[in-house]
């Protein structure tokens, strides 16, 4: 009698698990965690018990706002995912979950997180939060990615919202440090991205998306992710040289940045896909690791 409880049971967890990977959680994680150094840094000193309470539920809005994204990012690659050995596994690449069940998933997690953020946060945060929705699933993955290999510059604005919206969360407009906080991400983007791409370029080729080292070659991308290093070593330097940090922070953005453009000399000067591995593994460092600082260096100060 057990038997067909115990498979039923089985397949709804499965299940559970396909709609659970649509969300792209490590992404989605990192978006969150950058959203929440936002909300951090709006609060001077120790946050009240109404913050907290404020950042928790921003942080669960923004997180099933994000996921909708993503899983409307999965449902519109498919065909793409599906050429690509990196995503091939996405249950929608696979056909394990139809397009009506990605379409009702994503649109369920918008609208879940847009309703919590506009009444248990504020309507600008919802408001920014639900365009980043429509920059990321609509502009970046619909239009950009598949006309220009400039895509991951342009449509980068999206993946750097995360701490405007923990600032707008917190403050209920946006501040100049958010911009800041946006300017590092948005320069970060690119030699993160196309490190990636540097050394998984035949599955874009294949899938027949412009990334720039398939339309510009290898070493013309090379040479774009090492300036972009240094234009991203210089916006790591502003919240020092604004006030919003200390010497705890500067030391640490100096020694990540240091590191991240040593990854992309040592690149540019000498390519191979298991250095291009580690330069773009090394990057998720680089921004973990500065943010973090960021967030120490707050309650330091």
């Amino acid at each position: 009698m057990s038997t067909p409880i115990s498979v039923q049971q089985t397949s709804t967890a499965n299940v559970l698990r396909q709609f659970y990977a649509l969300t792209k959680p490590r992404v989605v994680q990192l978006i969150v965690f950058c959203a929440l150094i936002g909300m951090v840094l709006a609060v001077p000193g120790l946050p009240s018990w109404a913050d907290v309470q404020r950042a928790v539920l921003a942080c669960i809005g923004i997180w099933l706002v994000a996921g909708a994204a993503a899983a409307f990012n999965c449902l519109v690659e498919k065909g793409i995912d599906a050429k690509m050995k990196r995503t091939a596994w996405r249950p929608t690449a696979r056909g394990q979950l139809s397009d009506l069940q990605a379409l009702v998933f994503s649109a369920l997690l918008c609208a879940a997180g847009s309703a919590l953020l506009w009444f248990q946060v504020n309507p600008l945060t919802m408001w920014l939060t639900f365009a980043t929705f429509v920059g990321y699933a609509v502009i970046y993955t619909v239009i950009l990615k598949p006309l220009t290999p400039q895509n991951i510059v342009i449509g980068g604005a999206s993946g750097a919202m995360p701490p405007v919206l923990g600032w707008a969360a917190m403050t209920g407009d946006v501040g100049p440090e958010a911009l800041i906080l946006f300017l590092i991400i948005f320069l970060w983007t690119p030699p993160h991205f196309w490190a990636l791409a540097l050394y998984r370029v035949e599955d874009y080729r294949k899938a027949g998306l412009p990334m720039l080292p398939v339309t510009h070659g290898n070493e013309f991308t090379r040479l774009q992710v090492l300036l972009y290093t240094f234009i991203l070593f210089a916006a790591c330097l502003m919240p020092f040289i604004y006030g919003m940090s200390g010497w705890l922070y500067l030391a640490v953005a100096v020694g990540v940045s240091i590191g991240f453009t040593g990854y992309a000399f040592a690149l540019w000067r000498n390519y191979s896909d298991a250095l291009a591995r580690k330069t773009f593994r090394f990057s998720l460092i680089h921004l973990s690791v500065l943010f973090a600082a960021l967030l120490v260096d707050h309650y330091l100060r």
